[in-house]
């Protein structure tokens, strides 16, 4: 379907988004609340603010773990981005969102036995599907916080590691590739009034 096709109406009329005027309004008052707001960076995340953040590089420190020694960014396509960041967030609400893939020549073996150590500073480290997926749905402290596997599971062939709490999620996915393997290391974190 033509863009042009999708901003009319059922009735054949266009919608007032199909407007020059309506456009340049919208467009004003996106570039005016953004320029109100500010895009801070995701660690200048504050209660009473709001930000935004799009971008095509990553690094271990947003995904809070190590990058194995030796590997190198990894990309599927030419124009592909190893590594990606999205964020939004307000008072009550947000997420963030940190990849990085990489590539080795190491076996999958060898990557998951550094990265379980890596992910065990936040907290037990869970092989899914793999037999220490149980989840009682409570951490020690008694809350509802506990991260479990869900539906979460590996590519064929391959071993997926999740560490951290339900908000703060870090996941390592690995798989074999040729003699050697990739890798795709993740951060993700959700918060909002309704946990």
């Amino acid at each position: 379907m033509k863009i042009k096709e999708m901003v009319r109406m059922k009735a054949g009329r266009r919608s007032c988004w199909a407007r020059p005027r309506m456009r340049s309004a919208a467009l004003l008052v996106v570039v005016s609340w953004v320029g109100a707001v500010g895009v801070p960076s995701a660690q200048a995340q504050e209660k009473d603010r709001a930000g935004l953040i799009v971008s095509g590089s990553a690094s271990a420190k947003e995904v809070g773990l190590p990058i194995y020694p030796g590997a190198k960014p990894h990309r599927d396509k030419d124009n592909d981005s190893p590594a990606a960041q999205i964020g939004m967030w307000g008072s009550s609400f947000g997420f963030k969102l940190a990849l990085v893939k990489m590539e080795s020549g190491d076996a999958p073996d060898k990557i998951a036995e550094f990265y379980r150590k890596a992910l065990a500073k936040y907290g037990r480290v869970l092989n899914c599907p793999g037999a220490s997926t149980e989840s009682s749905g409570k951490d020690k402290s008694g809350s509802s916080n506990s991260l479990d596997c869900g539906d979460d599971k590996p590519d064929p062939g391959g071993m997926l590691f999740k560490a951290g709490t339900k908000e703060k999620q870090h996941i390592v996915g690995i798989k074999p590739n040729g003699q050697g393997s990739l890798f795709q290391l993740v951060y993700l974190e959700a918060r909002g009034d309704d946990r």
